[in-house]
This record gives structure tokens, C-alpha cells and sequence, in this order.
């Protein structure tokens, strides 16, 4: 049995390291021609995308289009995501529609120039980016509001005398020309400086974010008791080591079986929503308010709200407790799988909005299953340490007698990374 536990360890950690080999190849952008992801889903979109973008774009000289719809069909959503990286689109300027023109420069020494259009932009700030495309590199122009709402829009651009981009991203009233911009660029020039706010000259690795959180996340008091309150049980029985170790090994993975398929599942209802780049930073503001609600529950016992596993599955998973069998042993550790999400799901959204946002899908699958495997390692630990009854006593009465500085651990671990991730990653 720990033969097969440890192949199938064995089998995720390479699928892991051989996932970054998979990444979806992105679009490449050729010149004169529209490339424009959108939600068919959407039906404003749809029209804007059908009917509205084709024509502006034609007037412009623009006769080439790929439409590709990422909610039908999924592979264009890393897609998408793998162009706006290479072009360091920041955060805040990544819409629901994205259109990439590039243009032939008239200029033999330098290389395509590219409009990066974000969202519902209106007709006179198209015409505006293309009269004016001999004063700029590249340019990313931001309007995410349908008709009618719009109110102003936002731009950044890499000016021809530059390498990258250059001063911050500016807002401008609707009505305004893009032209504003571009003389801002002009006369400021001497002053404005490249910056590596928007993450081109360094990227910054999700890995030891992965480590790091999925094992901080895996120090759960919830599942700590119950496993340790099973071997105690199965002590109590004389049940031999080895079927304890059986038992125990059973138990864990079926945890990691649940919290990986609770993963899947967010990564599907992220991926069918139009903003994985805002799901990443509401996952993140998710777990600094549920690292609150811990730390308030810390200070103030009788506060209604509270992350544990629920009253009524405590039972429930009694009864699998005393059943004491191989098949009982996965059940329960489903059960509490499933029951201690409430816990510490915070983290566990926060990081699949990450992933969502920021990689390519089987590379977020690898990612995921590192994370899950994080997660049950400080169970794992608890089993190694828990070779005979004497140690069960000592573990129990530590986790009993330090549950509630664990519980204020989680809090501030919760709370500092949602931090990480608002302050580094989004």
C-alpha cells in the first residue's frame, strides 16, 4: 500500500516538473491583422466584437480578424493571457475583450508596432491611436464600461524614444483625444523614467508563494485532532503499527483527493467568469477578512461567526472513527477533506485566482497539484511522529494546549498573504 501512495506521489511531482512543458503556445501577432479574445457569452460583447470592432478596425486599414471566443473554447483564455504577459499588459488594464493590432513600422530599424485595445474603446480614440501610430512603440488603451456608461478610459504606451514603458498610467475623460497622452509623453520626456512596476524586467516566481502557502495552509487544527484522535483510537484497539501507518497514509490522501477535486472545481468556475485577474485579488481580500475573522474569534469567543468544521458533520465523522477499516479511513479523510475547507479555503481561493490569472492552465494544474501536496505534508509529519501511543498522548495534549496559538498563526499567515498577493502579484 505505501508502495502505490509513494508511485502516485512520485507520478504528481514529475507531471509537475513536466507541466511548464506544456504551456499553451500563444498567438503570434501578425502584422496588419486584429487578433480579439471575447466572451460570446456576452451578448454585448458579441455585437462589439461582430459588428462594431470590425468596422472601426477596417477604417483604420485593418482588413485581417481572428476572433476567438475563451468561454467556449477554453484553450484561448491562457492564450490570451500568455500575449498580455509577453507585452507586460498590467493588471488593470486587461479587460473582457482584448484586441491585438499589430502594424508594419515605417521605420526599417524597428520592429511591429502594437495597439492593445482592452475593453468597449469608443471610435475617436481608435482613429486617434492609429493617426497617431508613428509617435508610439507600443500603446494599451483601457474602457471597460458597455455603451452609454463610459466615463473615461485609461492609456499607457512605450513612446518611440524609449525601450519600455514609461510614467504612469494615465485616466482621461471620454471625450478626450488619445493625443493628450502622447504630448504628455512628449514634453515630460527629461523627467519620466522607466520603471519595473509592471513586472517586464523581472518576473516574479509563483513557486515558493505555492510552497509557502500550501503548507502554512496544511497546519489545520480541524485535521490535526481527528487524525490524531484516529490513531489514538486505533492504539486503543492494538492495532499494529503498520496498520496504523496503512490507515494513516489512507486517511491523508483521501484529504489531498478532496481538496484537489474542491480546487478543480473553483478553477472551473473562475475560468468561466470574465475577470480571473479580479477573482485573484477577491481571493486575495477573501482570506485577509477570514485571517480577521480568526483573529476576532481569538479575542472574542462569543463572536457568532466562525471558520471550523461544522456541528452537525462532527457525527458523522465519528461514526467513520469507529469503524476503524481501510475503506472507513478514506471516508473520513473525504469528510474532513470536504469539512475543513471552511477553515482554511480562503488561502486555497486566493492562490487558484493566482493561477488562473497569472499561468497557463496545465501549468496551473501543476502548480495545483504541488499546492495539495504542500497541504497534507504537515500531516504526514504528524503520522512519522506518531509511532507509538506515548507520542499519540504528547501530540495530543501540544495540539489541544496550542490550538489557540495555531488558530492566530493561520490568522496572520492568512492575513499576510493576501497582502503578498495584492501587493506582489496583482
Amino acid at each position: 500500500m505505501l508502495k502505490k501512495i509513494f508511485k502516485i506521489y512520485l507520478f504528481l511531482g514529475l507531471f509537475f516538473l513536466l507541466a511548464p512543458g506544456l504551456k499553451v503556445q500563444a498567438q503570434e501577432l501578425s502584422e496588419d491583422t486584429a487578433v480579439i479574445y471575447y466572451n460570446e457569452a456576452c451578448g454585448m460583447c458579441a455585437i462589439y466584437v461582430r459588428d462594431e470592432m470590425p468596422k472601426m478596425l477596417e477604417e483604420n486599414g485593418i482588413s485581417k480578424f481572428i476572433k476567438k471566443d475563451y468561454i467556449n473554447e477554453k484553450s484561448n483564455r491562457p492564450e490570451m493571457n500568455k500575449i498580455m504577459d509577453r507585452l507586460g499588459v498590467p493588471l488593470e488594464l486587461q479587460s473582457h475583450i482584448m484586441t491585438f493590432v499589430s502594424l508594419k513600422s515605417k521605420v526599417q530599424s524597428q520592429k511591429s508596432k502594437v495597439i492593445i485595445l482592452g475593453g468597449h474603446v469608443p471610435k475617436h480614440i481608435i482613429d486617434g491611436v492609429f493617426e497617431n501610430q508613428d509617435r508610439f512603440k507600443r500603446v494599451i488603451v483601457y474602457q471597460d464600461k458597455m455603451h452609454g456608461e463610459a466615463e473615461d478610459y485609461k492609456v499607457l504606451a512605450i513612446p518611440n524614444y524609449a525601450d519600455n514603458y514609461v510614467g504612469e498610467i494615465k485616466t482621461y475623460p471620454i471625450e478626450a483625444r488619445v493625443t493628450e497622452y502622447l504630448d504628455y509623453l512628449e514634453k515630460n520626456k527629461d523627467e519620466l523614467s522607466v520603471s519595473d512596476k509592471y513586472g517586464w524586467i523581472k518576473k516574479r516566481s509563483l513557486l515558493p508563494t505555492i510552497l509557502i502557502s500550501g503548507f502554512l495552509d496544511g497546519i489545520n487544527p480541524c485535521a490535526f485532532a481527528v487524525l490524531l484522535f484516529f490513531i489514538a483510537f486505533l492504539f486503543s484497539l492494538k492495532r499494529t503499527k503498520a496498520a496504523i501507518w496503512r490507515m494513516g497514509i489512507v486517511y491523508t490522501s483521501a484529504i489531498y483527493l478532496a481538496y484537489l477535486l474542491i480546487g478543480f472545481g473553483i478553477t472551473k468556475a473562475i475560468l468561466f467568469t470574465d475577470s480571473p485577474h479580479f477573482m485573484a485579488k477577491l481571493g486575495a481580500w477573501l482570506v485577509i477578512i477570514l485571517g480577521g475573522i480568526n483573529l476576532v474569534n481569538h479575542f472574542f469567543p462569543k463572536f457568532p461567526l466562525k471558520l471550523r468544521i461544522p456541528q452537525a458533520s462532527k457525527e458523522t465523522i465519528k461514526y467513520w472513527v469507529y469503524k476503524a477499516t481501510l475503506p472507513a479511513a478514506f471516508v473520513l479523510g473525504f469528510l474532513v477533506g470536504l469539512c475543513t475547507f471552511p477553515c482554511s479555503g480562503g488561502i486555497y481561493v486566493a492562490i487558484i485566482g493566482l493561477l488562473v490569472a497569472k499561468t497557463t492552465y496545465w501549468t496551473g494544474v501543476g502548480y495545483l497539484l504541488l499546492y495539495n501536496l504542500m497541504f497534507v505534508v504537515p500531516l504526514i509529519i504528524i503520522l512519522v511522529l506518531s509511532s507509538n501511543k506515548y507520542a499519540v498522548e504528547k501530540l495530543t495534549t501540544w495540539e489541544q494546549s496550542e490550538s489557540k496559538a495555531m488558530r492566530i498563526l493561520s490568522a496572520a499567515v492568512m492575513i499576510g498573504l493576501g497582502a503578498v498577493i495584492l501587493v506582489w502579484f496583482t
